[in-house]
């Protein structure tokens, strides 16, 4: 072979290589990240659902993924002295963390879990005086087996353990096409609303820090990166440790003092009206403190102005004598504001929205260097595609066009704002987002006899069992996309790439989620698990109850409810344009979302967020904020290890003697 052949095979092998790292999605990435899906889902069920020790799934990055990420970020250097073909590159890395975040996500409890023990529920709980036998005819066969024994081998446990896949067989892939078409959905919106967001907005994604920092010198010749060699993150990783290990002492030696999870402000108020302000509790999340840090001061601060000032609504009306329970109705309050919220950020990004659907009609020309997820085109025709074959589903179910429609704009409005609030804001919480109330709303608003007209009971029954999309976290599962890109762009690599890595993430934390659910279900029993009261079955009676006394009387739309939702979303629409008029208006009308949904367990840590950057801001200025960001990220990332991967390990296979301390990220 010549000098010059020689040459030129070097530089077509150089370009393969530069493919494929701009790619990131080799074939290596792929494979450890389907078996550490794998093993991560083995250990989440056994964790979640054989001894319910802990969700290790409910923190935002998954505690599997971040475990991951460390290992792979100490092992790289490590075996790049061995051999170069045993190492993984920043952006491979990248790819087995995002691939983790979404598979292993799927096997939490409010996804497949929520859905297996949701499903059956009309079937197996029937009884005489209940009236659920009456409606199991509404229900098809492809959506659960309708064999009195097989699902009574799921709640119960067979003596054989062997799972019954001819009769779960046609349900999974059903199921399997139903989560992958709302998941197009959402991937399609993200899509067309990346660059708007990303590039002309210009949101910073705090989530993507960790990973970013922790790869960040990966390529180099070193032992250890960067990150873990910056004392300021040790110490804040060490208060973290300090504070799980000394609560965990506790749980114990109840003599060795902790600071706990929890301190009850609102039980220092026993008489009324004052009793009202509860539940008012000063939630320590060293997860939230952490990443909180990295968010904007003025969402901090309205997080916790607007918390206060709902539980102070409570205490006034307790004042006045309005005593009715539920009241100011936060979860209303919250349907309402994220729904206005969803459509003021369409209209924010009307223009944009438009140049899309020029470019995607080919009115105008796309760019060659975007690097976009996919193509305007693409991104349309898979969302309407996905939106055409998820009401096609469910109305093939049996749920009418009207109701699908309705329920699935509510859903979607609110992935949307769930989006923004994890690109804008980066809050590590899943639960963010109006979660069971947007079942809720639709009778709340037409009452019950909107969902079975005339005497068909199909619709009602279909969309009972549509439970679990509320209530579950499936939604939120949309900020794992828009991060993803984001780490995409980040490191050099093709979103489109991480499409994929999102898409076949989802397919086979699917699969794998439904095997380990049903092995474990089959073996122990989803009720001898704790599964049937604690995830879904209870709710789903509930649900069922409701619908069975719809018969009965039909109940007519709450009118103080109703209104708790308009005023939700007027407050939501105030605020917005107070934003747009007054450029330093300090509330912002995010942080109301977020206060109506979860801001029991929000506004303790980011009043300290707050208070820790103002005084921050007003002692050294922007260079003491930027050298503490470490330090901040330390500590959520110490809770994380701490607390999820390390006591998590111990506490799921060390035996009963070591799960005295639950932990809880949800």
């Amino acid at each position: 072979m010549s000098v010059e052949q020689q040459a030129a095979g070097d530089a077509a092998e150089a370009a393969q290589t530069e493919t494929a790292r701009l790619a990131g999605f080799t074939w290596r990435a792929l494979i450890v990240a389907v078996v550490a899906t794998v093993l991560a889902s083995y250990w989440i069920d056994m964790a979640e659902v054989i001894t319910l020790f802990c969700q290790i799934t409910e923190s935002v990055p998954p505690v599997p993924a971040v475990g991951l990420l460390v290992f792979l970020v100490l092992l790289v250097p490590l075996g790049r002295r061995v051999s170069r073909y045993l190492t993984l590159d920043r952006r491979e890395i990248v790819v087995i963390y995002v691939f983790l975040t979404v598979s292993t996500a799927m096997a939490g409890p409010a996804i497949i879990r929520f859905l297996l023990n949701t499903i059956p529920v009309l079937f197996y709980l029937a009884t005489p005086s209940n009236g659920f036998a009456e409606y199991q005819q509404y229900i098809p066969a492809w959506m659960v087996p309708h064999d009195s024994e097989v699902l009574r081998t799921l709640y119960e446990g067979s003596d054989d353990a062997r799972i019954p896949w001819h009769d779960w067989a046609t349900p999974l892939v059903a199921w399997g096409i139903f989560f992958l078409a709302f998941w197009l959905i959402l991937m399609g919106a993200m899509a067309i609303l990346r660059r708007q967001w990303s590039e002309k907005e210009k949101l910073t994604y705090p989530l993507e820090y960790l990973p970013l920092e922790m790869t960040r010198g990966l390529d180099g010749r070193g032992l250890v990166v960067d990150f873990f060699r910056n004392p300021v993150m040790w110490v804040g990783f060490g208060l973290a440790f300090v504070y799980n290990v000394t609560n965990i002492i506790n749980a114990y030696i109840p003599s060795v003092s902790a600071l706990g999870k929890v301190y009850d402000i609102g039980a220092l108020f026993t008489e009324r009206p004052w009793s009202a302000i509860s539940p008012l509790q000063f939630h320590y999340r060293p997860a939230v403190i952490g990443f909180g840090y990295l968010m904007s001061t003025e969402i901090a601060l309205s997080t916790w102005v607007f918390y206060v000032l709902l539980r102070l609504t409570a205490v006034g009306a307790a004042a006045v004598g309005i005593e009715k329970a539920g009241f100011p109705f936060l979860k209303e309050q919250s349907v309402g504001a994220y729904v206005v919220l969803g459509l003021g950020l369409l209209w924010v990004a009307r223009f944009h929205i438009g140049e899309a659907v020029r470019k995607a009609v080919g009115r105008e020309p796309m760019e060659r260097d975007a690097n976009e997820p996919m193509s305007y085109r693409v991104a349309f025709t898979i969302f309407a595609g996905g939106l055409v074959c998820w009401v096609a589903w469910v109305m093939y179910a049996g749920m009418n066009m009207r109701t699908a429609l309705v329920y699935l704009a509510l859903l979607l409005l609110s992935a949307i704002v769930y989006a923004r609030i994890r690109a804008e804001t980066g809050v590590p919480m899943i639960w963010a987002f109006p979660y069971g109330a947007h079942h809720k709303a639709v009778t709340q608003l037409f009452g019950s006899k909107w969902l079975h007209p005339g005497d068909s009971w199909s619709n009602a029954t279909i969309f009972s069992t549509m439970l679990f999309m509320s209530r579950g976290y499936f939604p939120s599962l949309v900020g794992y996309q828009v991060e993803g890109w984001r780490l995409a762009g980040s490191t050099r690599m093709r979103r489109s790439a991480m499409t994929w890595v999102l898409i076949i993430a989802l397919v086979v934390g699917y699969f794998v989620a439904m095997w380990l659910h049903l092995r474990s279900y089959y073996e122990w029993g989803a009720g001898g698990l704790n599964a049937l009261a604690g995830w879904g079955s209870g709710a789903a009676e509930r649900e069922y109850e409701a619908l069975v006394s719809y018969s009965r009387g039909d109940a007519p739309a709450d009118m103080a409810r109703s209104a708790a939702m308009a005023a939700g979303g007027l407050i939501a629409l105030v605020l917005m344009v107070l934003r747009m008029v007054f450029l330093r208006f300090p509330l912002h009308p995010l942080a109301y979302g977020m206060a109506t949904t979860f801001g029991h367990k929000l506004w303790a840590p980011l009043f300290v967020v707050w208070l820790v950057k103002a005084l921050v801001f007003r002692v050294s200025g922007m260079s003491m904020y930027k050298a503490l960001i470490p330090g901040f990220i330390g500590l959520a990332l110490g809770h994380f290890f701490t607390s999820g991967v390390l006591y998590g390990l111990v506490g799921t296979f060390g035996g009963e003697q070591y799960r005295r301390y639950g932990v809880w990220f949800g």
